[in-house]
């Protein structure tokens, strides 16, 4: 079996609602672990995550704790860097043994081919502003000055005020299937381009949505938001679906 997640946002809220959303989060991980050949987790599992050479963030020792644990067990898991914890360094591969994928990504699946990608900075040619701001936050040389220069607790206050702003314009009540436009259309052109994939997954957009289309199947995966949680599971046949948790 294959599990994917995205976007659980660990630390967004205040710390009561940070702390149930990493416990139900926690136990999601501990109830798909005895079957999981492999974990996916597509992106902003951490609602800010910056790491210095010898700094991470505060808290999250739950989380931490059991991705480390379930990794010593032999169960695979793949962290994709989303926009809210692209500034992920080597922590979680040597602390946690999780493989860090940083760029949209083909696999192998159960005799089917997936791609999967987190969804931010795709299909943007035309909006030169969110180009440029993207390569800035990717930046090697921004992203050393700014560690060299900034404390790291007023880079944390920076972090979480940031990604608190970026995470509203992603709220699941104001999302519907149309604003899922751009991301069909780079699915849709994805496909035509390579027409043997059988599954295209993203999440960033905090909408669970199925779509299957004659040539075409996309997942999008939710969030953890709140008292709902949405996730894939694929069996070993291939076949897939989005579950509630």
């Amino acid at each position: 079996m294959y599990y994917f997640a995205s976007d659980v946002h660990l630390g967004a809220g205040d710390e009561n609602a940070s702390r149930r959303t990493e416990q139900r989060f926690v136990k999601w991980l501990d109830s798909v672990a005895e079957d999981a050949d492999a974990i996916f987790l597509v992106g902003d599992i951490f609602d800010f995550w910056y790491e210095y050479g010898k700094v991470v963030p505060k808290g999250f020792v739950r989380t931490l704790g059991k991705l480390a644990e379930l990794s010593d067990r032999g169960v695979k898991i793949y962290l994709f860097i989303g926009n809210h914890d692209m500034w992920a360094r080597d922590y979680f591969e040597r602390e946690c043994g999780v493989e860090i994928i940083r760029q949209p990504s083909v696999f192998e699946l159960a005799g089917k081919r997936m791609f999967i990608a987190h969804g931010d900075n795709m299909n943007i040619s035309g909006k030169p502003l969110l180009q440029l701001m993207n390569w800035g936050f990717r930046s090697p040389v921004l992203r050393t000055l700014f560690s060299w220069l900034v404390h790291p607790d007023i880079a944390m206050r920076f972090g979480q005020w940031w990604s608190g702003t970026s995470r509203k314009s992603h709220a699941k009540d104001d999302i519907t299937p149309s604003s899922l436009g751009f991301l069909i259309d780079y699915a849709r052109n994805y496909k035509a381009q390579n027409p043997t994939t059988d599954y295209i997954l993203f999440g960033h957009m905090h909408y669970p949505y199925d779509l299957k289309e004659s040539d075409l199947r996309l997942l999008f995966l939710g969030c953890w938001d709140g008292d709902e949680a949405t996730y894939a599971v694929m069996d070993d046949k291939g076949n897939i679906e989005l579950k509630n948790f």
